[in-house]
């Protein structure tokens, strides 16, 4: 954990639950190292809750070492990479050439079917403190140099990132009496579906600590922008996590929140979140000293600054393959993402990939729909980025269906049956919950009374008098007051014991409270469905199409490559009517393609045009349609 040691939050927790229903490892590993657990947004509906804990940093690296090393059939390797081996591509698929392998710092090669890059903040890396730079991924550790270059010959856009981590405090130097405490939850809330509960007790967690910096911390930033270069430079840093010079600078006279976080239950380090600096070391320790309960603060390690290479993720299919480099796939911070959160979820996609693309199956891809990391791939792969991309609900179109509680139900099963990534115990324990969910539902909404015999059964719940009759416990369940205990003790057969299952019991209070929001989302998600079902050929020639589209429209088309007419829509510049003329092109392009394939290979389609069962290519097919569009009757919308 090279920063924060912590997962999840808003938007990212949503993340963590679908790695987990994956079957990633994160989730569980949280489970059994941390120190803080805490749902926050719980002023919200739980469709937005964020699950977050900060976690024990010597723990985690301790039981994530053991569950890798453990792995069947798994072999772990500790170099350094520095070129790639290569060769022809596959032909009839985009990209040219194709990678076999990794060369390591000391002049070995690993083949391989597929190659994942996670290079982190490692790829040409440069840590800055005040005026001084030296090359870095991380402080102590060497960048990786050679596969830059490498990438950037292979004519890969390249953009450059910053990012910053706060000094380490020393936690028996600092003064906590009159800091605000912020106590866990009792009870903790764990991230894996397998996972009964966390393994500390509610009492033994740590608390974290809020304070505030002041007037004095801000004047000495401001007196001393001159000797940092980190916050001069043009790079693009994080919007979400800035460090306190950018606020400073952004939010002047204000004050700013530092929480004060463990970093482990035997641990003297604490992080101070929301300090991120890249003053030089006698400086910082002066803002940290004018900040109240830190007055005393010894600072272990200085905050510092690094600049690092990044890939356009447009450069990248929806299954994070490269359209370059056939085989090669790409996941986290080299993509344009923030934290470890984004980074996993690209993670189990891209390894997921890798491995079908071995196998020479189909994809695995997650669309808006379906989850958190549909709309965070989609959307890089699609708009690319500027700025370090950090997952947030806002982004998201269906937050109401994609909730931190049933992504098992969305991803688990596919992920067993399409993917072959989850475990037998996993998807056993989530057909287990979709049946009983659907087994609870149907017996709640069978048990029927009318208003009167609903405010007998159930006097402390203000039940509406406007509502029609009969009413359905499922209804009633809607109900902020009501929950699966109290509808048990009025009716105690059968939904007792619905309600003795803790975890089967909250679901349904939350299927209950979302019912009317998922019904009317269906109908547009099923829309959106439409549109990313209508797929656009790799090799398609956008200059050459006979369709009426502007050539910028056109130039913006063949520098995303956007997979389907959905991806299209989502294109900065794109016009509707350009989105209009791109679709029925496509409708009429697959409906042509669908009669090609029923003719007999010794036959052809158009008059005077022959064509084998395979060996036509889209773009000569393609350009074939544009000869005989005048024939064609256009396809209404």
């Amino acid at each position: 954990m090279s920063c924060n040691p912590s997962f999840g939050g808003i938007g990212k927790g949503h993340l963590m639950r679908e790695v987990d229903a994956l079957d990633g490892l994160c989730g569980r590993v949280c489970d059994r190292s941390g120190v803080h657990y805490k749902v926050l947004n719980r002023c919200k509906g739980p469709a937005v809750w964020g699950l977050r804990a900060q976690i024990d940093r010597g723990l985690y690296r301790e039981n994530m070492q053991k569950e890798i090393l453990n792995t069947p059939l798994l072999t772990v390797r500790e170099a350094s990479v520095e070129d790639l081996l290569l060769t022809e591509p596959e032909p009839g698929r985009p990209g040219k050439c194709q990678v076999t392998g990794v060369v390591l710092g000391d002049g070995s090669t690993v083949r391989a079917g597929s190659v994942i890059l996670t290079t982190g903040t490692f790829l040409r890396g440069m840590i800055h403190i005040g005026l001084e730079m030296h090359p870095a991924g991380r402080l102590g550790d060497q960048p990786a140099i050679g596969l830059a270059h490498t990438l950037e010959k292979l004519g890969f856009a390249v953009g450059r990132l910053k990012t910053g981590t706060p000094p380490r405090l020393a936690k028996d130097t600092i003064d906590f009496s009159g800091l605000e405490e912020r106590a866990a939850d009792n009870p903790p809330v764990p991230f894996s579906f397998l996972s009964e509960a966390v393994w500390i007790k509610p009492e033994d967690q740590l608390s974290c600590y809020l304070t505030r910096t002041n007037l004095k911390a801000q004047q000495i930033i401001r007196d001393n922008l001159h000797l940092n270069n980190h916050v001069r430079e043009t790079t693009r840093g994080p919007r979400y996590c800035p460090s306190l010079e950018s606020k400073v600078l952004r939010f002047p006279d204000r004050q700013h929140q530092v929480w004060l976080e463990p970093e482990g239950l035997e641990s003297n380090v604490i992080y101070p979140q929301g300090m991120s600096m890249t003053l030089p070391p006698e400086l910082q320790e002066e803002v940290i000293k004018s900040v109240p309960g830190l007055e005393k603060a010894k600072m272990l390690q200085p905050g510092y600054g690094v600049q690092y290479d990044f890939l356009d993720p447009r450069q990248l299919t929806a299954s994070l393959e490269s359209r370059l480099v056939q085989h090669l796939f790409f996941a986290g911070q080299i993509n344009g993402t923030t934290g470890y959160e984004e980074a996993a979820a690209q993670g189990v996609i891209a390894g997921i990939n890798a491995c079908l693309r071995v196998q020479g199956k189909p994809p695995f891809t997650v669309s808006r729909t379906e989850g958190y990391v549909g709309v965070l791939i989609d959307d890089l792969t699609t708009l690319g980025t500027s700025e370090p991309y950090r997952m947030f609900t806002s982004r998201v179109e269906f937050r109401m269906s994609l909730r931190p509680d049933n992504a098992d139900s969305r991803l688990t099963h596919r992920g067993f049956e399409e993917a072959g990534c989850v475990s037998q115990q996993r998807y056993e324990q989530a057909v287990k919950m979709r049946a009983a969910l659907e087994d609870g539902i149907a017996t709640l909404k069978s048990l029927q009374f009318s208003i009167s015999k609903w405010s007998q059964l159930l006097p402390g719940v203000p039940i509406s008098s406007n509502r029609r009759s009969p009413v359905s416990a499922f209804d009633i369940l809607q109900y902020q007051d009501a929950n699966m205990e109290i509808l048990a003790k009025a009716i105690p057969e059968p939904l007792g014991k619905l309600a003795q299952w803790r975890e089967l019991a909250e679901r349904l209070k939350i299927e209950a409270a979302y019912e009317w929001c998922v019904v009317n989302q269906q109908q547009e998600m099923e829309e959106v469905r439409r549109d990313e079902a209508l797929e656009l050929p790799d090799d398609l020639d956008y200059f050459a199409i006979d369709a009426s589209l502007s050539t910028e429209v056109r130039e913006k088309l063949d520098a995303n490559r956007p997979q389907t007419i959905g991806a299209v829509s989502r294109i900065p510049g794109i016009t509707p009517a350009a989105i209009v003329n791109l679709l029925r092109f496509v409708k009429t392009n697959h409906r042509k393609t669908e009669k090609l394939k029923a003719v007999p290979q010794s036959g052809g389609y158009f008059p005077g045009k022959m064509y084998s069962g395979k060996a036509t290519s889209q773009r000569q097919i393609s350009a074939d349609f544009s000869e005989d569009e005048t024939k064609l009757v256009k396809t209404p919308l």
